[in-house]
C-alpha cells in the first residue's frame, strides 16, 4: 500500500458513501503520471482514481479552469465523471472506468481499430458544443513558458530561439485561414487514453482550453510515435474520410509546434526537480524531432497548403 495512504484517505472522504473509509476497507494503487500522484481506489464495491497535484504545477496549471473543462469533457462523453474536486488545489476523485487498457505508443500499435477510435473520441470532444475555459495559444504559451524558464537554472537547446523565429511563417499560414476553435485537450498523451476495445475514453484536461482541433490530432501522432497508417487510420476516424490537403498540412504543421512547446514544460520539469523522467533528454530530443521535421523539404509544401486553404 502506498505511503500517502491517509492522505489519499482524507482525500477519498470528500464523497458521499466514502465517509469513514480507511485502510480495513480499501486497496489503492498508484498509477503513472508525469507531474501528479495518482491513485486507483476500490472499496465498498467501487473503484475510483484519487489524483493529488504535483508540487510547482500551480506555477503553470490553472486548477480551476482545469476541473472547469473536465466537467465540460464528462458532457460531452469522452471523459470519466469527476465525483468531487477542489477548485483551488486541484485535488480531485474521478469515477475509474473498469476493463480498460491504458494506451501506450506499443499498444497503439498492437490494439486493432485503436487509432480509429482515438479519431473518434476527439471528433466527439471538438463536436460537443461545449466551451472551455482557457485560449490554448501556442505561441503565447512558448513565451509563457520562456518567462518561466527565465527565473530557473536551466539552458535551453541550441538554436531553440533560431528555430522560434522560424517559425513565424508557420504561424503566418496558420492565421490567413483561421480554424473554428473547439475544445480540445491539448495534451493528448497516450497514457491519457483509455481503450476498453470498442470505445476510447480521455483523461486529465490540465493543459485542455479551446484550440484548433488539428493540434490534438497531430499532437496524438506524435506522442504515439504513428506511421504513416496509424495516422491515415486516426484522421479517417475523425473525419470519416480522407483529410484535404490544408486539414493534412495542419495536421504535419502542429507535429513540428507540439514538439517545440513541450521542449519547454520538460525543462520546466527539469528545474524543477520532476524525478519523474530524464527531463534533459526528453527536452533535447523533442527539440532535434521538431528541427528535424521542419528542415524536411516536404514541411513547406504543407505550410503552402495551410496558407492556401
Amino acid at each position: 500500500m502506498p505511503e500517502n495512504r491517509e492522505e489519499v484517505f482524507a482525500v477519498l472522504r470528500n464523497v458521499a458513501g466514502f465517509e469513514g473509509v480507511g485502510a480495513a476497507d480499501a486497496a489503492i494503487a498508484r498509477l503513472g503520471g508525469l507531474t501528479n500522484r495518482v491513485y486507483l481506489v476500490e472499496a465498498r464495491g467501487r473503484a475510483v482514481v484519487v489524483r493529488i497535484p504535483g508540487e510547482g504545477t500551480e506555477s503553470y496549471i490553472d486548477r480551476a479552469v482545469e476541473i472547469h473543462n473536465a466537467r465540460a469533457a464528462e458532457r460531452a462523453g469522452v471523459s470519466p465523471g469527476i465525483l468531487w474536486a477542489d477548485p483551488t488545489s486541484g485535488v480531485l476523485v474521478a469515477e475509474a472506468i473498469r476493463n480498460v487498457e491504458t494506451m501506450t505508443p506499443a499498444n497503439f500499435r498492437s490494439r486493432a481499430g485503436s487509432p480509429c477510435r482515438a479519431g473518434e473520441a476527439l471528433a466527439r470532444l471538438h463536436k460537443s458544443g461545449e466551451t472551455f475555459r482557457f485560449r490554448f495559444e501556442l505561441f503565447a504559451m512558448i513565451a509563457e513558458y520562456l518567462k518561466v524558464l527565465s527565473t530557473k537554472d536551466v539552458a535551453l537547446p541550441d538554436g531553440y530561439h533560431d528555430v522560434v523565429a522560424a517559425a513565424g511563417p508557420v504561424g503566418e499560414a496558420l492565421e490567413v485561414h483561421p480554424a473554428p476553435l473547439a475544445p480540445c485537450h491539448c495534451d493528448p498523451l497516450c497514457e491519457n487514453f483509455l481503450d476498453t476495445g470498442d470505445r476510447m475514453w480521455i483523461v486529465d484536461w490540465e493543459y485542455s482550453g479551446m484550440n484548433d482541433p488539428m493540434w490534438d490530432l497531430g499532437d496524438l501522432s506524435v506522442e504515439a510515435g504513428m506511421d504513416a497508417a496509424q495516422e491515415e487510420e486516426l484522421l479517417r476516424g475523425y473525419f470519416g474520410r480522407a483529410p484535404t490537403a490544408a486539414e493534412q498540412g495542419r495536421v504535419v504543421i502542429y507535429k513540428a509546434m507540439c514538439d517545440l512547446l513541450w521542449t519547454l514544460w520538460g525543462l520546466i520539469q527539469l528545474a524543477d526537480g520532476n524525478p519523474a523522467d530524464d527531463f534533459r533528454a526528453y527536452a533535447d530530443g523533442r527539440f532535434a524531432r521538431c528541427r528535424a521535421l521542419m528542415n524536411d523539404p516536404a514541411f513547406a509544401g504543407h505550410v503552402a497548403a495551410v496558407r492556401a486553404g
